[in-house]
């Protein structure tokens, strides 16, 4: 058998055209391949034939572009265009093949944004506004973004609209904006884009703000006291510019002020009234205020309102005080210091009639000043009797029986009740000798004074009680008086004795002011040294019979007075330091004791008084005469006790500081003050001292006593001047007149306290009286 082979040619689409997008203008080709296929090729546009061959004429910016050995049937399309954007297929009539339907889709970029009002956009500031922005004739519609100096916005809103071809589309977008006046010069951008145009299309407005005045408005100083000036400076800009300024205070306009500073004197109703700036150009005006701290005093507000309440009542007074810095507020009730409240209220509660009266409120401004007001609490209650409870009158003369009844509201009745009588009326006469009558002193603070007068007292009214009382709407009030007899001062009397008293009074002052003028006169001014080397010494010379050497004067020259020392009976200081005919003295030279010379050369010399320079060296001098053994003792007469061995000294002007001044005893050993005694014995008809009792010829001998060994006579009482020696082994214990606090008790060393180790001492020299024309003072200072 024969076999036959029959080979079948496949016809079939190799490539079929795919759906494309172009932008408009420019080129695309769709694809068509057939495989095995050597007939007709054609292509159609939305189901219409488009053509055979390879020019299209009908369609000049079509062509087919045919590759016979590939079986390709392109579809080139030159600068598309919106009519371009269609359905197209490829098809083999001759092998009945029809391509898949392939979408063409033509892209149209927008035109270029437009916003409205642009280049420059004129706004109000603060007013809001939207900026309109449109994209038209874009396929597909076209995104809309805004961009604010480059930064993108949000908030925007947009809308589309179809043109006429059904297949452009236009966008309005809109951004609203509240522009303030700082926006002026800000860049707005539309930005529009699509599939066309990726990177979109912008357009760029520029804001022009115009804005009312803005104001700054600055004080100097900040705070200020009132009756300061002040000065204001109003800072301000706008678009557009300024045409004016205006002040004003607490709302009322300050003529003349047109300038942008404005200088004034302020006072306390700056702190509460501010002041204004007004600024204006042509969108508007501003106006900014501003307040002074001005330091002022208390200023009232409200002034507290009297109040009359009933008693057990509760009552509220007001008062308010303005002040800066902060005021503290206090109540307080007139005549007590007790603050009742700290605000602005006082609140009294159940109020009694003892509560009536005038109330302070009181503000206090610290360092600027105090305020204050009185209002006055009347409180009503039964009258009250505030006479005195016993009263006085001359038998057989006009007496009186006064009762003062003070109440709110006054008494509307007053009773008058002695003995068998009763008085009811206001104004009569009972009996013969009786009366009563009322009235209103206006000193009394407006009560009702109702007085009952007895002519030609008797003993009889002296004996009764009288019964005051007095009746309102709130009750009564009753008081008991009694009538006392007393005898009758003649006026004459009570003149003489006031006019007496009047001149001795003046007398005893004017005796006072010459003391004090002698003592001012005569003293020498106080002295103080305060340099622990420094030693103070304080010397009396006689003018007529001493030299004074202050280059040779040796710092051991001491001078001592025994004579400081008085009997038991505390008799004053003498007069003056007078010497009496019969004075036996003994003179010390204590330059030979002691050479020594001053190291400062007398730079701390200082003199109480300055005549008399030529006087001697200095020497210190006992005076023993005044204290000689009294008549009756061996030698004169019977013993005596110890307080027999000093004479009472007469009155003397200086005082107790003024001998304090002169020296500080201490004693010596037991074994020096013998070998002293044994020196001092006196001729053989002289008067012994160691034939009295005790240790009193220690003060009538004569001996070269060194500074620091003297000592008084164990059982006499002794006035001890200035600090007090540290060791008083032999001293027995004694009454002392000191100057300075140094304890009491008994034994060596008693009552010295802090002092009891100085030998050497400084002080302040009080004021005394050395006005004797023979004696004058000088005190020496020693480094």
């Amino acid at each position: 058998d024969t076999m036959t082979t029959t080979v079948v040619w496949v016809v079939e689409f190799s490539q079929e055209p795919a759906d494309q997008s172009v932008v408009r203008g420019q080129r695309v080709i769709l694809s068509c391949v057939v495989f095995n296929y050597s007939g007709i090729v054609q292509w159609t546009k939305d189901g219409l034939a488009l053509g055979i061959g390879e020019d299209l004429r009908a369609w000049p910016r079509y062509r087919v572009l045919r590759v016979q050995e590939l079986g390709q049937y392109n579809l080139e399309i030159l600068s598309a265009d919106l009519s371009d954007d269609s359905l197209y297929e490829c098809q083999a009539p001759d092998a009945a093949l029809r391509s898949r339907r392939a979408k063409l889709t033509v892209l149209i970029p927008p035109d270029n944004p437009v916003i409205d009002g642009g280049p420059e956009v004129l706004l109000n500031a603060g007013e809001s506004y939207n900026l309109s922005c449109v994209s038209r004739g874009a396929k597909p519609p076209s995104v809309v973004e805004w961009l604010k100096d480059g930064l993108p916005v949000e908030g925007a809103a947009s809308t589309t609209e179809v043109l006429a071809d059904r297949k452009r589309v236009t966008t309005h977008s809109y951004l609203p904006i509240q522009p303030v006046d700082s926006d002026t010069g800000r860049n707005y951008s539309c930005v529009a884009s699509n599939l066309a145009v990726p990177s979109g299309k912008s357009t760029t407005v520029t804001l022009n703000v115009h804005h009312p005045p803005t104001v700054t408005l600055s004080i100097e100083p900040r705070s200020v006291l009132e009756g300061d000036r002040v000065t204001f400076t109003c800072q301000a800009h706008a678009n557009p510019p300024i045409m004016g300024y205006s002040w004003a205070k607490g709302g009322v306009v300050l003529q003349g002020a047109r300038e942008s500073v404005f200088t004034t004197k302020a006072d306390h109703s700056f702190f509460t009234e501010p002041v204004s700036c007004l600024v204006f150009n042509a969108v508007g005006k501003t106006n900014v205020s501003i307040l002074v701290d001005v330091h002022f005093g208390p200023i009232l507000l409200v002034e507290p309102q009297p109040k009359t309440v009933d008693v057990d009542s509760d009552v509220t007074l007001n008062c308010k005080w303005a002040g800066n810095p902060p005021l503290t507020l206090t109540w307080f009730k007139k005549g007590s210091n007790m603050v009742l409240s700290n605000s602005n209220q006082l609140y009294l509660k159940s109020v009694s009639q003892a509560d009536a009266g005038q109330y302070v409120c009181k503000a206090i401004v610290p360092r600027i000043g105090v305020g204050e007001t009185e209002v006055t609490l009347t409180v009503n209650g039964p009258p009250i009797i505030s006479s005195d409870a016993v009263q006085y009158a001359v038998k057989g003369e006009r007496g009186e029986v006064k009762c003062y009844i003070a109440s709110t509201p006054p008494p509307d009745k007053i009773v008058w009740a002695w003995k068998e009588n009763v008085w009811e009326k206001e104004k009569g006469t009972l009996l013969e000798r009786y009366t009563v009558e009322q009235s209103k002193p206006s000193a009394e603070g407006g009560g009702v004074l109702s007085t009952l007068t007895i002519n030609n007292v008797m003993e009889s009214d002296f004996l009764s009680n009288y019964n005051c009382t007095a009746w309102n709407s709130f009750g009564p009030g009753t008081m008991i008086i009694t009538l006392e007899e007393t005898e009758e001062v003649p006026v004459g009397i009570i003149a003489g004795g006031t006019v007496g008293s009047t001149i001795l009074l003046f007398i005893f002052l004017l005796v006072l002011v010459l003391i004090f003028y002698r003592q001012r006169k005569g003293s020498r001014r106080g002295v103080t040294l305060g340099k622990p080397d420094i030693k103070v010494e304080t010397i009396n010379k006689e003018t007529h019979s001493l030299e004074e050497d202050s280059g040779s004067v040796s710092t051991a020259s001491r001078m001592f007075l025994p004579s400081v020392s008085f009997s038991p009976s505390n008799q004053p200081f003498k007069d003056d330091i007078e010497l009496k005919s019969d004075l036996r003295s003994d003179t010390l030279d204590t330059r030979q004791e002691y050479d020594l010379k001053d190291p400062t050369n007398g730079y701390y010399n200082v003199r109480a008084s300055t005549h008399d320079e030529g006087r001697p060296a200095s020497r210190s001098t006992l005076h023993y005469s005044d204290y000689r053994s009294p008549a009756g003792t061996p030698g004169g007469a019977a013993s005596i006790s110890s307080s027999a061995c000093y004479d009472p000294r007469p009155p003397s002007r200086l005082s107790h500081i003024s001998y304090a001044q002169f020296n500080t005893f201490t004693r010596a050993g037991q074994q020096q003050q013998q070998q002293q005694q044994q020196q001092q014995q006196p001729p053989p008809n002289a008067s012994v001292a160691s034939d009295f009792p005790g240790d009193c010829s220690l003060l009538d001998s004569s001996s070269q006593l060194a500074y620091d060994n003297y000592g008084y006579p164990s059982h006499y009482q002794t006035y001890r001047m200035g600090f007090a020696p540290s060791s008083l082994a032999t001293l027995e214990a004694c009454p002392s007149y000191e100057m300075y606090g140094l304890g009491s008790g008994v034994g060596p060393g008693t009552g010295l306290g802090k002092y009891g180790s100085s030998t050497r001492f400084s002080y302040t020299s009080q004021h005394s009286d050395y006005s004797h024309s023979r004696h004058t003072q000088r005190m020496q200072t020693h480094v």
